[in-house]
């Protein structure tokens, strides 16, 4: 890897830094950040690259390749020279924990099945999500079924008002409530 060094004034790669924005400051580097996150092999797709890259930060693309966000921020330092994080800066995102109140597997009126590849299907699995939960009531849920932690779409949901919940299968398949508001 010959990878140019970062210019001394270009921002240091932190775990907030958009995946976008890293992208567009350091191309060279999409093969390294889909080797370390391959679900982020989809970002190869421009439409994808538009909507999901603005709002995924590289915390989240650590988050779905299951590593500390310190691990990926320090690796992806490291390959355009620029230092480490300072040990204990970054606080990991649980996705997996206890169950809240509110959830009820009864409770799932709607599924939405990223594992099935329909080539029928034109509409992008977040739209399609944001669709299905704008129509929830504020009990009922829908469970989104991926192969990897959705952590960018989760935190959109988050920031929109619905309660999300994942867990994860013994067959490493992540099975994500969102929670009408």
């Amino acid at each position: 890897m010959d990878y140019a060094l970062a210019v001394s004034n270009d921002p240091l790669i932190e775990p907030s830094t958009k995946v976008s924005s890293f992208l567009e400051r350091y191309p060279q580097l999409e093969d390294e950040l889909i080797t370390f996150a391959p679900p982020f092999r989809k970002l190869r797709n421009p439409l994808l690259r538009h909507s999901i890259g603005r709002v995924a930060t590289l915390a989240q693309a650590a988050s779905v390749a299951r590593v500390p966000a310190t691990e990926l921020v320090d690796y992806l330092r490291a390959l355009v020279g620029q230092p480490p994080l300072a040990p204990g800066t970054v606080d990991d995102e649980d996705y997996f924990p206890e169950p809240p109140a509110w959830f009820e597997a009864c409770e799932v009126v709607a599924v939405v099945d990223e594992r099935e590849e329909d080539p029928e299907q034109t509409e992008m699995a977040i739209v399609r999500v944001l669709r299905l939960v704008r129509e929830l009531s504020d009990r009922q849920l829908l469970e989104l079924v991926t192969t990897f932690l959705p952590a960018p779409g989760i935190g959109v949901m988050r920031r929109k008002g619905y309660g999300t919940w994942c867990r994860q299968d013994p067959n490493g398949v992540v099975h994500t409530y969102l929670r009408g508001k």
